[in-house]
């Protein structure tokens, strides 16, 4: 595997195979496939008491079925489940003879299901956390190689603008009414929708087209593995073969649970939980929230070091942003240097980086942004400040001319030596705003 010429390795399947010859995920224990089964038959056995319901089969279906096949689709899965899970364990959900505690047993009982809510919920947290600290890694990791000026924090808005956009559409699902799956729906179309907007940026279609003139000097291989890190034969594939069985069998298992505990809340009229269910379910319980953290755990530390990249400095891609579009020039004492940019739509991004040389005397110079109307009226956007380097954008509300003016009217003697770039760039729009070609690329 040779490096390319621009320092970045392209990482293969066979590569990524060597390196997790280094992570061996222990095996599940016999208790889990053992408890899966016992879970499958008590279930069974109570569907004979009345049959299952449209939901319950559905259920059962889809815990006898096929695995969903990714590593991601599987944890979205189990946090699914676990969520249900929590619910169900609910003291308001629980049958109406274990909520009235008439005896220690029933005592007993309601103390479980209370310890076992706490640590599903403690698990899903955990999962959730996992979730968001492996997606902002991923995307960190990508922003260390783009250009470290206006074109990379526009990308950035534009992934939290994207971020709480999203997070929108969940909370007005869920005051609407919306169930778990629903969300959970949502959830997944989201994440589908991120792999779309990553696969973009690499395309430099979509939500990215309008920025792709910005990415001047990113490395080609960094822009090609983005766009395949996630297809069905790329390099994740060695990583859904080595580690996907024993998540796959969790996810079963996480399943098998929420199903029993649901047809045993179902048919608890007039009769109370037999021992030897409480115990199974509370053994599976536990076994499958010890056997998920542990999974949770190695995945964490295999993700953090998988050899995607090497360093943006090896790649050179710091000096490279450092250098790309750049011009420079001479502001005498008592004089400025303005320029001017058109935009022709609102929504429009008017952006700059600009530093003073070194060999410059005098380390500081004023800057201000202001809009000019039509018949040349000025308003003021950015007030006046003095700076020895800024960098810089804003959002325009009015299409027309805006002006940045570096201002060395106030110095008698010393002459400054600017080094800037700047751009108006035209409006980045959701995925959802494209047209339907641009989404489905």
């Amino acid at each position: 595997m040779a490096s390319t010429r621009d320092g970045l390795v392209p990482i293969t399947r066979a590569y990524l195979a060597k390196y997790y010859d280094k992570y061996p995920l222990p095996p599940l224990p016999d208790e889990v496939p053992r408890l899966i089964g016992e879970l499958k038959s008590l279930s069974e056995h109570l569907a004979k008491v009345s049959p299952l319901s449209p939901g319950e089969q559905e259920l059962f279906s889809e815990a006898d079925g096929d695995p969903v096949y990714k590593i991601d689709e599987n944890l979205w899965k189990n946090r699914e489940q676990m969520e249900e899970i929590i619910l169900l364990l609910n003291e308001s959900r629980r049958p109406k003879l274990i909520q009235k505690k008439d005896t220690a047993e029933d005592s007993d009982i309601n103390s479980l299901l209370d310890e076992m809510e706490v640590k599903f919920k403690d698990v899903l947290n955990n999962l959730q956390q996992f979730q968001v600290k492996n997606a902002d890694n991923v995307f960190n990791i990508v922003m260390t190689y783009l250009p470290q000026d206006f074109r990379g924090s526009l990308i950035r808005k534009q992934r939290e603008r994207s971020e709480r956009n999203k997070q929108a559409r969940v909370e007005a699902l869920i005051n609407s009414g919306g169930s778990i799956r629903d969300k959970y729906a949502l959830l997944w179309n989201q994440q589908m929708e991120r792999r779309r907007q990553l696969a973009q940026l690499g395309s430099a279609t979509g939500v990215y087209k309008t920025l792709v003139k910005y990415l001047v000097g990113v490395p080609q291989v960094l822009l090609d593995f983005i766009k395949q890190i996630n297809d069905d034969h790329g390099p994740m594939e060695e990583q859904r073969l080595r580690y996907g069985p024993s998540l796959y069998t969790l996810t079963r298992m996480a399943l098998m649970i929420r199903l029993f505990i649901l047809v045993s809340w179902a048919r608890s009229e007039g009769k109370k939980l037999e021992k030897e269910q409480v115990s199974i379910l509370k053994e599976a319980a536990y076994t499958y929230i010890s056997e998920f953290e542990k999974f949770l755990l190695f995945i964490r530390e295999v993700f953090i070091n998988s050899p995607f990249f090497i360093s943006a400095e090896d790649a050179g891609a710091d000096e490279a942003s450092k250098s790309d579009e750049f011009k420079e020039t001479i502001i005498p004492a008592g004089k400025t240097h303005e320029v001017v940019l058109t935009v022709e739509a609102v929504n429009s991004y008017i952006a700059w980086d600009f530093t003073l040389i070194q060999s410059t005397i005098s380390l500081d110079v004023g800057f201000h942004v202001e809009y000019i109307s039509p018949s040349g009226e000025k308003t003021p956007i950015l007030p006046y400040r003095r700076y020895e380097s800024d960098q810089g954008n804003f959002c325009t509300v009015l299409a027309g001319s805006y002006k940045l003016v570096w201002d060395n009217s106030y110095s008698s003697f010393f002459k400054k030596s600017l080094k800037y770039k700047v751009d108006a760039i035209p409006p980045v729009v959701e995925a959802s705003q494209q047209t339907g070609v641009e989404s489905e690329a």
